[in-house]
């Protein structure tokens, strides 16, 4: 049986993190929308940023901020922090390379309103092996009948998914 999906940059996010939230998302299993971290995000993403907020969408992709500086082009996504770097540099450079497939060449940052940081972020063709190699775990995660086994990690805590891993019974 052949599957192909079109992977997203929530995909690539949640592989960097956890795996198990990673399939509950593919199989669009719903988390607890009354989470206050969702609502937490929502906020910032609306509130943070305004003066250069342009969302863009292309494709499969959802840029949460573009700007120029002279004639380069740097699109931008915001987290509540830098805690899961590794996740939000994969997921940047995810849409970097979406964009450079479609011939347009951008820079990235990312951007931590909260810690007040931000981290430029630039394609590289190792980045661009590590990035394939996650597409394709991604893919074989979604063809799985079965979630991955829950795992305890510190993003647990906060994870609107928690109570569907770890309740009882």
């Amino acid at each position: 049986m052949s599957f192909s999906m079109d992977v997203t940059g929530t995909h690539i996010w949640y592989f960097f993190i956890c795996r198990r939230e990673l399939w509950l998302i593919i199989h669009q299993i719903a988390a607890d929308q009354d989470d206050e971290n969702l609502d937490i995000g929502r906020f910032i993403s609306e509130n943070r940023y305004q003066k250069d907020k342009k969302e863009m969408v292309i494709g499969n992709i959802k840029v949460d901020r573009v700007r120029k500086q002279g004639q380069q082009l740097i699109i931008g996504e915001v987290k509540k922090s830098s805690r899961f770097k590794e996740s939000a540099r994969y997921q940047l450079l995810f849409y970097l390379d979406t964009l450079k497939e479609m011939g347009i060449e951008a820079k990235g940052e990312l951007l931590f309103p909260e810690e007040r940081r931000r981290e430029v972020v630039e394609w590289t063709p190792e980045a661009k092996e590590k990035l394939d190699e996650a597409i394709q775990e991604i893919r074989r995660i979604a063809r799985q009948p079965v979630p991955p086994p829950p795992k305890k990690i510190n993003f647990c805590r906060k994870c609107a998914y928690r109570e569907y891993c770890w309740a009882e019974g």
